[in-house]
């Protein structure tokens, strides 16, 4: 392995290790599902790219990457509104406080976690949420629509379509374009010709589960697993 990981010696005279091959191996281990200890020998030690990713993790520092980008691209013209249930392996059990603590929930399809989001038009992530598999959209909106920035028009499915979203949407002063629901007496304005581009965030979603460890949750913390979809939500868009 030699000191090819390794930078020149600081002032102290200390190797520096390469940050930037450090991040590359901790977006292969997300990119590939693979354990951190079977990481390629180029990234460095196993260990750092470990203890780098879960210490950025719990001090916010991916989320604070994400949310700067986000930010910096200024108000979004349209916002879409939508979750994917993830499975959770059994490595992703024994976490603090138990699974519910930690956004793990038992649903038909077993224990699963939602990843609930907010994108643009052009299918960039704004903000996630994450909650037990279980936990209907319509509950998780509340949270997440508390990050949602100002645009003119917020597209949702179905599964949103209640009053409370539409009244917290408005009070916002954006117009939510939703389908009612069949069961409606009171039929609200709804475009479907605006709404036809809905699907950018089910792409979205396709997209960040090309890493594997998103389209499977192995982490035991949810604020890893968080920090794992920030990161791939950094590099596939906002980047």
């Amino acid at each position: 392995m030699g000191g090819s990981w390794l930078l020149p010696t600081d002032t102290r005279g200390k190797p520096r290790v390469d940050d930037r091959r450090v991040i590359s191996g901790i977006v292969h281990v997300l990119k590939s599902g693979g354990r951190w200890v079977e990481a390629p020998d180029a990234y460095g030690p196993r260990k750092t790219l470990y203890n780098r990713f879960v210490r950025w993790a719990a001090k916010g520092v991916w989320a604070d990457i994400f949310h700067a980008l986000v930010s910096a691209s200024g108000p979004p013209a349209e916002v879409l509104i939508d979750s994917s249930a993830v499975k959770a392996h059994r490595c992703a059990s024994g976490g603090k406080g138990g699974e519910q603590n930690q956004a793990i929930g038992r649903s038909r399809g077993g224990r699963t976690t939602k990843i609930h989001a907010l994108t643009d038009g052009l299918c960039r992530p704004i903000a996630f949420l994450l909650t037990g598999g279980q936990v209907a959209d319509c509950s998780a909106a509340d949270l997440l629509l508390e990050q949602m920035p100002k645009s003119p028009i917020l597209h949702a499915d179905k599964g949103y379509d209640t009053n409370a979203i539409r009244h917290k949407v408005e009070g916002k002063g954006t117009m939510p374009n939703i389908p009612p629901k069949a069961n409606r007496r009171w039929k609200n304005c709804f475009s479907p010709f605006l709404y036809r581009d809905r699907n950018t965030i089910e792409r979205m979603f396709g997209r960040l589960k090309d890493f594997r460890r998103i389209a499977t949750r192995y982490d035991r913390s949810a604020t890893s697993f968080l920090a794992a979809v920030f990161l791939a939500a950094i590099v596939s868009y906002w980047l």
